[in-house]
């Protein structure tokens, strides 16, 4: 079987790499040192079968969104990271790019946040990590729904409570950022693709996108209607990483509350027995 400068290191990487500090459970037998094949893949997003056959040297020219999220799921520092893209065959992201990466350090920080649903969006908001109590809370997403701002133009599947005008503004404020995300990451081929094929989709983004809307995100309230606990209002504040350009969107509920009792209901049973 070939072995690769590749392989080798994902087997590396991986078997340092307790199940429990990255939210799994870490009891029962296991025979890995560190997390398992399916665990890695799980938490990178890509298939079980393909991360063996990277492992083994019987896949090669991973893409660079399969190498960025094997480095996130790894909890790569930055130098291991570009090492991982070396490796790959592929250029490190430029600063034109929007920036990916969660570092180790951001990650200690979101490990600590018990008790709040916690997602992190990249600059263009697309969500690059969810805490299984955000998932069980707001649902979880796939392909283009993994993108704030086509959710808030392209799709009516939410559990958050809105008024016309309170998703006017959420509309607003979106287009704004990436606005200004555009203008300072002019060289991200994923984010060209996502601004033309909202434009061409949806008339209400073309009407903000050409207006040049200015409104910033603020802390809020947000009324969430859960299937299985019922309404919770929580508080919603979007924390900014300095240097990395990610936004931490945390929901977290007043002490002592309802909505605090509801909230560590569903930390609890989590995204178990709901149907959408």
């Amino acid at each position: 079987m070939p072995r690769t400068e590749l392989g080798d290191a994902l087997r590396v990487w991986r078997d340092r790499l307790a199940p429990g500090t990255v939210g799994l459970p870490s009891g029962g037998r296991r025979r890995a040192r560190g997390l398992r094949r399916e665990e890695l893949s799980q938490l990178a997003g890509i298939s079980a079968d393909y991360l063996v056959r990277l492992e083994q040297g019987r896949a090669a020219n991973p893409s660079s969104q399969v190498v960025e999220a094997l480095a996130r799921a790894l909890r790569l520092d930055r130098a291991e990271r570009e090492h991982l893209f070396h490796l790959a065959g592929l250029a490190v992201p430029g600063p034109g790019v929007v920036p990916r990466h969660i570092t180790p350090g951001v990650h200690r920080v979101l490990d600590r946040l018990d008790g709040a649903a916690v997602a992190v969006y990249d600059a263009a908001w697309t969500q690059l990590l969810a805490n299984p109590l955000h998932a069980a809370l707001i649902g979880e997403w796939e392909g283009d729904e993994l993108n704030g701002v086509w959710r808030a133009f392209m799709s009516t599947r939410t559990r958050v409570r809105h008024t016309p005008e309170s998703n006017g503004a959420l509309q607003e404020l979106l287009v704004a950022d990436l606005r200004r995300t555009a203008a300072r990451y002019p060289d991200d081929p994923a984010l060209r693709s996502l601004l033309a094929r909202l434009r061409a989709g949806s008339t209400r983004f073309a009407e903000l996108w050409s207006r040049g809307a200015t409104a910033e995100h603020r802390a809020a309230r947000k009324t969430i209607d859960h299937p299985l606990v019922g309404a919770l209002t929580l508080d919603c504040d979007v924390l900014q990483v300095a240097g990395d350009d990610l936004r931490i969107m945390v929901y977290t509920a007043e002490p002592g509350s309802p909505d605090a009792e509801r909230l560590a209901l569903l930390s609890v049973v989590g995204t178990q027995s709901l149907v959408e």
